[in-house]
């Protein structure tokens, strides 16, 4: 099983195409690439963790979407979700923000999810992840933050791995923005 993670489908979003999605001359030729893209990559029984805006129709359009998509997805709400609270059955999990651990390279890593990107979230002085959408590409990305956008605007519309993270954030020259953490690791601070 390979864990995942995506931000921003807009699934059935026509203006979203004129904002951001420049390739796309559709709605219908933009969410066949998705769905295509998505499938090639994700497997029926891998983890997905979808950071909001899934798709910008009602609960029986998101439905729809969501049975053409391989993987266990989990939900972390975005703007576009905020009309329905209402997703039992669609998918494995839905919240607002959500912490969780994930096995890379043969370790653990806590990560913090959610639609929005933020100077510092939980435990972020303590070299935890931090990763978001909404933003479309448009924030800067801080060499010394381990934050990152998953939108599918920033990894060639599609899921990017918890191994292709994994490069992004080693790459990073960390330091924490607070006054937590000084010279202290996840591993002494406990």
């Amino acid at each position: 099983m390979s864990v995942w993670f995506t931000a921003d489908t807009h699934f059935g979003h026509a203006r979203v195409i004129a904002f951001c999605r420049g390739p796309f001359l559709s709605v219908g030729e933009m969410d066949a690439a998705l769905i295509r893209n998505w499938n090639v990559r994700v497997q029926p029984s891998d983890a997905v963790y979808h950071l909001g805006d899934f798709s910008f129709g009602d609960k029986a359009a998101v439905r729809r979407y969501r049975e053409r998509l391989n993987g266990r997805i989990n939900l972390v709400r975005g703007n576009h979700e905020k009309k329905s609270r209402d997703f039992n059955g669609i998918f494995e999990s839905v919240a607002d923000l959500s912490e969780i651990t994930i096995t890379v390279a043969g370790a653990g890593q806590r990560v913090a999810l959610c639609h929005y990107a933020m100077r510092v979230w939980p435990h972020s002085h303590h070299r935890r992840w931090h990763l978001y959408g909404h933003s479309h590409g448009t924030l800067r990305d801080d060499p010394h933050a381990l934050s990152l956008d998953v939108g599918e605007d920033c990894w060639d519309y599609a899921p990017v791995s918890a191994a292709q993270i994994l490069r992004k954030m080693a790459a990073k020259e960390w330091r924490p923005v607070d006054h937590h953490g000084r010279g202290e690791t996840e591993e002494s601070a406990s």
